[in-house]
């Protein structure tokens, strides 16, 4: 994969995360859920101070946000950087990394802006409860998968 189409991808990603959170931010207010699957998902709008999955959501003072975005901009440069040479990684590497870079960059956009980020995707069954998350989230989940299977599928080569 050239690096163009990583960093297109990754600008695709961070496009369509915006485009969902504008549109939950527009149109529901924090108190309301709109049900997609009655009993397993729902579309709410929640604001989420802390990283990934809420965790930090309780922890107060100015240093979360600052280390949230200290550590997201860290890892931005990073995979940014990586991409850069993405002509010369595997197409699980190169989609993962990109995938990353595109939710981190939605992520962080929230951040910055707001020191929150949209989250709407809420998935339940019964009283289990999973955190609500968004599209950068589902990215970042989804880019570090391939990753780990990518390098699984690799040494599993190297050792057979």
């Amino acid at each position: 994969m050239r690096p163009a189409a990583a960093y297109t991808i990754a600008l695709a990603i961070f496009a369509l995360d915006r485009a969902t959170k504008w549109l939950v931010e527009t149109r529901l207010s924090t108190l309301d859920a709109y049900t997609v699957i009655p009993g397993f998902f729902d579309i709410v709008h929640a604001r989420n101070p802390g990283a990934a999955f809420s965790l930090f959501a309780d922890a107060d003072g100015p240093w979360r946000t600052f280390l949230l975005i200290g550590v997201a901009g860290v890892v931005l440069v990073m995979v940014a950087l990586m991409l850069r040479k993405a002509h010369t990684l595997n197409a699980g590497h190169a989609w993962g990394l990109a995938l990353i870079l595109g939710g981190a960059l939605g992520n962080v956009y929230d951040r910055v802006l707001t020191g929150a980020v949209t989250d709407f995707l809420d998935f339940y069954i019964g009283a289990w409860h999973w955190p609500a998350f968004n599209v950068a989230d589902s990215a970042i989940v989804t880019g570090s998968g391939l990753l780990i299977l990518d390098i699984l599928r690799n040494r599993h080569k190297e050792r057979g």
